[in-house]
Parts: structure tokens; C-alpha cells; sequence
């Protein structure tokens, strides 16, 4: 699909994971932006953190990211997350057509995903393993409102290998640097998974004390010696090693949650973490 084919990815996710009834998802979205604290006063924002469980559990986690997005222009999000689904060893791009939700569809920016797809060997135009895929989908109802212009680049990471995690950072990085359009990175993440919330919260730790102090190469030496701190680990250093390649030198948490605070059962939960790492001149 290289050639130019396009392709409208319809969501299987509207009606279960978020309403599948526009105005009524387009309003909660709206609820959750308002809600959510704080702001970053307008700093350069390289790449966001964001969760991709159901709106109703990490809904409010998120949009402490895509709220600071009010702030600023952006006109491409590079989508980076781990497949859930399908496992294969490469980087997964869909490379050209639309993902569509209830709010409408999302263009693909086929000129990134082109000069990603041409960067290595280890991008390959898979449009089919995104179909089924939550990872990605889940951000697009936040970005449609807060970016209704916006066009995306879905990429799906397979196995989250040190060589390919560094592999990506370097091409994401790679890829922005010559754009001349605004484009934002995104890594789509959770964090531990059904854990006590004692133990839930030591293992998430560790990952937000990486991303406080903006060390991809110490998160990276966590997740290898135990994954279950983030099904999303792989993404979330290759977006913090290709925002340093950038010029971004700070990071912030801006929220934290887990399923518990919407459930009330504390007995298995995951964890949900937004962060932003930007420049701060």
C-alpha cells in the first residue's frame, strides 16, 4: 500500500469503549477537557503520553494531555502504540486512507508515513493488523475535538526490542525534523495491569519516576527487567528519545489515575499515566 492504495479503517470500538452517538461523545469529551487541571502556559510540546483504556476509566487521564492541546496548532499526531492483537516484529504504519469514529473521519498524512515507511526496512505498510487494534482509536475522539483538522500517522509496534525501540526513536525523530508541517508525538500507553492497587502502584512508579526526570534509557532498562510495567513501554521511549533528538528538555507528569477510581475495586487494576515532554526556553 505503499503505492498510494488508501483505506477507511471503520471503528469496532464506538458504543462499547466510548458512545457511539456523536453529540453524546462529543459532549462527554468536551466534560472531560474542562475538567481536567492545569496547563503547560503555552510551551512547545514535543510528544504526550496518553492512556487507551475505556473513556469511562482513563477518559479523564487522558484529557490532561489533549487539553493542553488548546494551546497550540498542530497540524499531524504520529500515533505510536503496541499491538495488543497481532504480534509481528516491525513497526506497523498505515499509510494511507482515514479512521473513522462517530465524529467523523481522520486523514492519514501520507507524506510522513511515506518517509517513515522509506526510513527502514523495519516500517512496513500493515493496514490490516490496525483493524481490530484500541491502542490507536481510543486518542482519536480527543484529537477530533481539539484538533478537527488534524491528520494522523498509525503506527503499531510489534515486538518492543531495545533495537527496535531505539530504531523508532531515531526515525520518528528523523522524520519530524524534516517536515515542515507541526506534528506532535504521541505514544498511547497503559501502565501495569491487574495488580493490587499496593502493588499496581510501586510498578508504576518506577515509570513515572523515569518520566519525571526524562530518561528514556532508565525506563527502557525498567521495562526490560519486567514488562508489566507498561504494555505501551516500547512507545513511550522511542516518543521521549526522538523529543530529546528534538530539542524537547523537560517533562511533566500531568495526570495519574488507575481503573480503581472508577470502579471502586482496588483488587486488579491498571494504571493510566498522561505526560508531555516539551522545550522550556
Amino acid at each position: 500500500m505503499i503505492d498510494g492504495a488508501e483505506r477507511l479503517r471503520l471503528s469496532p470500538l464506538a458504543g462499547t469503549w466510548y458512545p457511539g452517538e456523536p453529540e453524546s461523545l462529543r459532549t462527554l469529551v468536551l466534560r472531560l477537557l474542562d475538567e481536567s487541571p492545569g496547563s503547560l502556559g503555552g510551551k512547545r510540546v514535543s510528544a504526550l503520553v496518553v492512556p487507551h483504556a475505556g473513556i469511562n476509566y482513563s477518559g479523564g487521564v487522558a484529557a490532561a494531555a489533549y487539553r493542553i492541546l488548546r494551546e497550540r496548532e498542530v497540524e499531524t499526531v504520529v500515533l505510536l502504540g503496541p499491538s495488543h492483537r497481532v504480534f509481528f516484529d516491525a513497526l506497523a504504519v498505515f499509510p494511507a486512507g482515514a479512521f473513522e469514529t462517530p465524529l467523523g473521519r481522520v486523514a492519514v498524512d501520507t507524506e510522513i508515513s511515506r518517509e517513515l515507511l522509506g526510513s527502514s526496512d523495519r516500517f512496513r505498510a500493515m493496514p490490516e493488523v490496525h483493524d481490530q487494534e484500541h491502542c490507536l482509536e481510543m486518542q482519536l475522539p480527543f484529537l477530533q475535538v481539539v484538533l478537527p483538522r488534524v491528520r494522523i500517522v498509525p503506527v503499531m509496534m510489534g515486538n518492543q526490542s531495545r533495537e527496535l525501540v531505539d530504531l523508532a526513536g531515531k526515525a520518528l525523530a528523523g522524520a519530524l525534523a524534516t517536515s515542515s508541517r507541526e506534528v506532535l508525538l504521541i505514544a498511547s500507553s497503559d501502565l501495569s495491569h491487574y495488580q493490587p492497587r499496593v502493588r499496581a502502584r510501586k510498578l508504576d512508579e518506577a515509570v513515572l519516576a523515569a518520566v519525571r526526570e526524562f530518561a528514556p534509557e532508565a525506563l527502557l532498562d525498567v521495562l526490560e527487567d519486567n514488562p508489566r510495567h507498561a504494555c505501551g513501554g516500547g512507545p513511550i521511549v522511542s516518543i521521549m528519545a526522538a523529543a530529546r533528538i528534538l530539542g524537547a528538555n523537560e517533562s511533566k507528569v500531568l495526570g495519574y489515575a488507575d481503573s480503581g477510581d472508577a470502579t471502586g475495586d482496588t483488587g486488579a487494576v491498571v494504571g493510566y499515566l498522561s505526560a508531555a515532554f516539551y522545550r522550556d526556553e
